[in-house]
């Protein structure tokens, strides 16, 4: 069975994750080792936390690089919530903070209003752009779970496969790029097609 590594960044949702996977028979394995991450051949990278905070952790156990490599080296890469967005070249969250670079792009924030609560929390439909193997058999406007208060900005229309409706906000809730799939809302919180998800991730080849 392939191995799959989750990003530990001393932050995050890292267990939810791993039992989400055990959930649907998949191993997983927590790790900061970037020998483990470089030999894996699956790789998420979890939220919950701030883009800067994440980035910062990032640097300190020297996983930027780790990162990046695993991506150009073309194995299947899963961004969930801050994971989609550190990303992105930046994010406004905690001032501008630079990110991966993977997608180009940037991040929004929400307008608190009426009706309108920040962060954006609870369940929500996710609505195609564009079609992706990690979404097949998920219904079209199929609902997920969101916490969060920044939402990507991607610099291409292409890299965006689905949009959620915030308030007057319609925002890119699911980005891909090559080998990379990203998802803004939880999907390890988010019952049975969440699982799908995972489970259609594990069979992914990494290819659009």
């Amino acid at each position: 069975m392939a191995s799959i590594a989750i990003v530990d960044y001393r932050a995050g949702n890292l267990t939810s994750v791993k039992h989400a996977f055990a959930e649907i028979g998949h191993d997983s394995v927590i790790t900061r080792d970037p020998s483990v991450i470089a030999g894996a051949d699956r790789l998420v990278f979890p939220g919950v936390g701030a883009a800067g905070a994440s980035m910062a952790a990032l640097r300190d156990l020297d996983l930027i690089e780790p990162l990046r490599d695993f991506v150009a080296g073309g194995r299947p890469f899963l961004g969930i919530c801050v994971g989609c967005q550190i990303l992105l070249d930046n994010s406004l969250e905690d001032g501008t903070t630079p990110c991966l670079g993977v997608i180009p792009g940037s991040t929004g924030h929400f307008a608190a209003g009426p009706g309108v609560k920040v962060p954006h929390m609870g369940w929500n439909p996710v609505a195609y752009a564009r079609s992706h193997p990690v979404f097949k058999g998920i219904p079209d406007g199929s609902p997920f779970y969101f916490v969060h208060s920044y939402y990507p900005l991607p610099a291409s229309e292409k890299d965006v496969v689905a949009r959620t409706q915030y308030g007057d906000t319609l925002f890119a809730s699911v980005l891909a790029r090559g080998n990379v799939v990203a998802c803004q809302f939880h999907a390890e919180k988010s019952g049975k097609m969440g699982l799908r998800l995972l489970q259609n991730f594990c069979e992914w080849d990494g290819k659009p």
